[in-house]
């Protein structure tokens, strides 16, 4: 077997899990590997960020892997020393603080960072993103001396900010621009029934509204609507979407679009450079969840087990069908496949006012093509393996909407 040095750059939830998954092979296939992180800690789990914002969870809890991890399996780790370049001629990459660092193989794993909305005033103490642990350290301790704040965004960041600052004891609004909360993973019923329960809970939700400026001399104050009133604030989250962090891919040479484009290999223009997760496009395809970069981590083990010759796997990344599944607040939401009907589907709603669930299935050629649950979840898995199978429903579907225990005696 030849053996190669790798080198990742980025360290987060994907990368770590590129990491177990070489790992878990009978012979580890790099005689080194090196990770490369600008932050001061090892992976963690940033979905928990919301438990620790809301004072569920302690930051210490949220480590993936004991440093005896990586030291076991011979891994070095070298963190807080930003990545500045790639010299893909010389094969070596060169951190911030001088060092430099040659491979033969390279995985640039440097997930996403908050988009910038472009308005006056983004660059204000008091605005804070929502992506790491840095950023919610920051939220909990403006949390803990203020009590107004405005966040950005109604999709999974904005809402579990939002409501864990509610939990800290703020006054919170909520700005959304779209027609309702989650519009890319729920209905408009279901956008509407989550916003009259973050309502009840205290948070103030404005739909189709958007910011036009943030006011203040050194901190933010105030934010200025589209309609031109004013919501003051003391503490301003961004959370209206991410932009992948290809910059270093780019200057590098690599061939990027909206994200550093890679094949079903994971490989990117350069064949010795690799990139996954958020920082990666696939076709037209960006990322956003955690679920596709598991995915994409458990192919590229492959790979890159495969050139230094350990195996002859033909591995291939697709994009599946994804669900996805949260608690906002303690309510259940699930949602895979279409969520909003149009001319060629039918929909299956059923909704129980007394206990607050509601369900809605959209069925075409006899076929599920998406699910949406609010209140209730636990068919999510059933109803994602009929859309991800693309099932013949004609026998059950008068009892679609009930689940799998009255369905599947009739299939």
């Amino acid at each position: 077997m030849t053996q190669q040095k790798l080198v990742i750059i980025g360290h987060g939830m994907v990368a770590q899990r590129l990491l177990e998954h070489l790992c878990e092979r009978p012979a580890l296939p790099y005689s080194e590997i090196v990770v490369l992180s600008g932050e001061p800690t090892s992976a963690y789990n940033r979905i928990l960020l919301s438990s620790w914002l809301a004072g569920d969870a302690e930051p210490e809890s949220l480590t993936l892997k004991p440093d005896e991890w990586f030291a076991e399996h011979g891994i070095s780790l070298r963190q807080g020393n930003p990545v500045s370049r790639i010299d893909p001629d010389q094969k070596q990459v060169h951190t911030g603080q001088g060092h430099i660092e040659s491979y033969d193989k390279l995985v640039l794993a440097t997930g996403s960072r908050s988009a910038s909305l472009g308005l006056k005033g983004e660059g204000l103490e008091g605005v804070v993103g929502f992506r790491d642990l840095r950023d919610t350290r920051k939220l909990i301790e403006i949390s803990q001396r203020n009590r107004r704040a405005v966040v950005i965004g109604g999709g999974f960041l904005g809402l579990e900010a939002a409501e864990g600052l509610r939990q800290r004891g703020m006054s919170v609004t909520l700005l959304h621009r779209g027609s309702h909360l989650l519009n890319r993973q729920l209905d408009d019923v279901g956008g509407a029934l989550l916003a009259r329960s973050l309502t009840e809970r205290g948070i103030s939700i404005q739909t189709r509204t958007s910011p036009v400026a943030l006011l203040g001399n050194h901190r933010v104050r105030a934010v200025q609507l589209n309609n031109n009133t004013l919501i003051s604030a003391d503490l301003v989250v961004i959370a209206a979407g991410i932009t992948p962090n290809s910059e270093l891919g780019n200057e590098a040479g690599l061939d990027c679009d909206r994200a550093i484009l890679v094949d079903g290999r994971l490989q990117t223009s350069d064949p010795s450079i690799f990139a996954l997760g958020e920082c990666c496009q696939f076709d037209n395809l960006t990322f956003g969840l955690v679920d596709p970069g598991y995915q994409q981590a458990r192919v590229l083990a492959e790979v890159l087990s495969e050139v230094v010759g350990e195996t002859d796997s033909s591995a291939v990344y697709t994009p599946d069908i994804t669900p996805t599944k949260l608690k906002i607040s303690g309510i259940p939401i699930f949602s895979c496949g279409q969520t909003r009907p149009d001319h060629n589907t039918e929909s299956v709603v059923w909704q129980d006012h007394s206990t607050n669930r509601y369900c809605r299935l959209l069925i075409r050629n006899q076929t599920l093509a998406g699910a949406v649950l609010f209140g209730e979840t636990r068919d999510g898995p059933w109803y994602t393996e009929q859309i991800q199978q693309a099932t013949d429903i004609s026998d059950f579907r008068s009892n679609l909407v009930f689940g799998p225990a009255y369905c599947e005696a009739l299939a």
